[in-house]
């Protein structure tokens, strides 16, 4: 996952600017208590950073990979 697909699943999973404040604010104990926008600012790996804001946010697993599908094959997860 690239840094910019990390930014459009934030986007899409959490429309509105929602998904972005949340990256900002939401501190978590498996990226070291840092914020994703911290852990990615910092060098962590996009994809690791998104499987724990999922998993934070109790996401279902299948949201992990979302950044490989095309957008209009994301309907099938709302």
């Amino acid at each position: 996952m690239r840094e910019s697909e990390f930014w459009n699943a934030v986007d899409w999973v959490f429309p509105g600017g929602q998904g972005r404040n949340l990256a900002q604010d939401l501190v978590l104990s498996s990226l070291d208590e840092r914020s994703p926008c911290e852990a990615i600012d910092g060098g962590g790996d996009p994809h690791e950073v998104w499987i724990a804001m999922c998993e934070a946010m109790g996401l279902p697993e299948r949201y992990h990979y979302i950044h490989r599908l095309k957008p209009d094959e994301r309907d099938y997860l709302a």
